[in-house]
């Protein structure tokens, strides 16, 4: 029997005036895209990037369709920054989460969003941040639970920025039904500790789940916008899956026909 996701997704501004994050939800794929703070129009190269991605998505892909369609989205914000010079150095990170052929899941990911599996009770994180500080973690110069706290922390070393060189890793992932996943932007992880956000994504309903977790982080004092999705993966044949992919933060602003949209997709 295959399998399919139930996702929902969650973005709040916090005290910044604008949301520069994004993420999307769907029966075949979620993500979650943060723009590049420190650079012009963040939120533009996020909702630019997550729209071209899923644009007319209609098969399962294998890691080579998954590459070239994140090339594709890059390629999107080349043409922003071509079209209009003010807004070259835009960038975005990107981690997604999709239902590839034969019963597998692929994960994207390049810059320091995360992605988390939650599998009979114990999170694993899955992947590596692209930033100055997991080096210097990884080097053994700082200790990882000091790394939350580095002045350095939001510092990355890699993105989709429409450059050349701009390639996100893909690996697959053989998921077991009733498996969890969390895919969050930094302003999760920077303030609430991993053993805080498995607590809360143990709770039995996602929207509980990934609604608290936006909370833990604006209540732990979170300086940044906080995004997360929450996907669950179930048979496909439980029940009819929504088809249109439904989005979040600055994704929900831009590019879209429907106005207005909700900051919480279920």
């Amino acid at each position: 029997m295959g399998f399919r996701l139930e996702s929902v997704a969650v973005s709040a501004s916090g005290p910044r005036p604008s949301n520069q994050d994004s993420a999307f939800a769907a029966p075949w794929g979620a993500g979650v895209a943060d723009g590049v703070g420190g650079g012009p129009a963040g939120d533009l190269a996020s909702a630019a990037f997550v729209h071209r991605l899923v644009a007319g998505w209609h098969q399962s892909p294998d890691a080579e369709m998954l590459t070239e369609r994140t090339l594709l989205a890059n390629w999107d914000i080349a043409a922003h920054a071509h079209r209009d010079p003010r807004l070259a150095g835009m960038a975005t990170t990107f981690t997604g989460l999709f239902v590839g052929y034969r019963n597998r899941l692929l994960l994207a990911h390049i810059g320091d969003s995360r992605a988390y599996s939650l599998r009979s009770g114990t999170m694993t994180r899955m992947t590596r941040d692209d930033s100055f500080v997991q080096a210097l973690v990884d080097g053994g110069h700082v200790r990882a639970e000091d790394a939350m706290s580095h002045p350095h922390r939001n510092l990355i070393t890699a993105s989709m920025s429409g450059g050349p060189d701009d390639l996100p890793l893909v690996t697959w992932v053989d998921p077991l039904h009733d498996d969890r996943w969390l895919l969050c932007s930094d302003g999760l992880t920077d303030y609430v500790d991993d053993g805080a956000v498995s607590e809360v994504l143990s709770r039995d309903d996602r929207e509980d789940a990934a609604s608290e977790l936006v909370d833990l982080a604006l209540d732990a004092g979170a300086s940044d916008n906080v995004t997360v999705v929450v996907a669950d993966v179930i048979a496909s044949g439980d029940s009819p899956p929504r088809k249109t992919p439904v989005f979040v933060g600055a994704a929900a602003r831009r590019f879209t026909l429907d106005d207005p949209f909700r900051d919480v997709a279920v």
